[in-house]
């Protein structure tokens, strides 16, 4: 199986990709990103399931901490790299040559 790249997923990877050595929980990608948790968890777990993404149980004492422990996600060196790339072909596919915006645009 490989990683389709929809918008949800491609705001999911840069969320990671902008500090991607910081773990990230739910709640956070979820404000970072404005996706709903119905719509990133699903993604969480395919990046996961791809070995792009390891999951770990937050190191704390939900006692301490009043609250439950958090599963914090971090890209793996494969996902870096892939959602590097992947994000790339995306921003190429996208771009839209000055010739051809020229065209597009009406003449004022």
């Amino acid at each position: 199986m490989t990683i389709r790249l929809t918008t949800t997923v491609a705001k999911t990877l840069a969320a990671f990709l902008a500090d991607p050595d910081a773990p990230q929980y739910g709640m956070s990608l979820m404000d970072q990103t404005g996706l709903a948790s119905g719509t990133l968890y699903p993604i969480l777990m395919r990046l996961q399931k791809e070995g792009w993404l390891e999951a770990s149980p937050e190191d704390i004492d939900p006692a301490i901490e009043g609250r439950p422990r958090r599963k914090n996600y971090l890209l793996t060196q494969t996902g870096r790299q892939e959602a590097r790339r992947a994000l790339d072909e995306l921003h190429k596919a996208t771009q839209v040559s000055s010739r051809s915006l020229g065209r597009a645009l009406p003449a004022m």
